[in-house]
């Protein structure tokens, strides 16, 4: 896994729809390499879930992972998952893609949303959440 004298990390990428946090740690995920979210980017609460902000995140955390030597990525992406979305906000696959266009090889990209094991009851009622 290490070659071209550069070490390997694990970028973990919670994207709800209001939110996007993407983390850089080492390959166990004891040590915290870099961190944003998207509140320390945007401007306006609502943008913080948006593409264009997980793209600006991900470039801004790829240039501190960088500085500390990493030069390749596997993701894990995680949406909020249990009984909420189980599918990631926009967010996720714009951060993949600017870890891309930012200089760092991907390795594997996994999914890592919680499954519910019929825990609690969704809401809604009979005719499920109106949206």
């Amino acid at each position: 896994m290490m070659s071209n004298g550069g070490r390997w990390a694990v970028a973990h990428i919670y994207a709800s729809f209001n939110n996007t946090i993407i983390t850089i740690t080492d390959q166990t995920g004891g040590e915290t390499i870099a961190k944003v979210s998207g509140g320390m980017v945007a401007k306006a609460a609502r943008d913080e879930g948006s593409a264009y902000t997980a793209m600006m995140m991900a470039i801004k955390v790829a240039e501190q992972a960088k500085e500390k030597g990493v030069m390749g990525v596997h993701i894990r992406v995680r949406a909020p998952g249990g009984n909420r979305h189980r599918s990631p906000g926009q967010g996720a696959q714009a951060a993949i893609r600017a870890f891309a266009r930012a200089g760092l090889r991907i390795g594997h990209i996994e999914d890592v949303t919680p499954v519910p094991h019929d825990g609690c009851k969704a809401g809604g009622g009979r005719r499920g959440r109106r949206v």
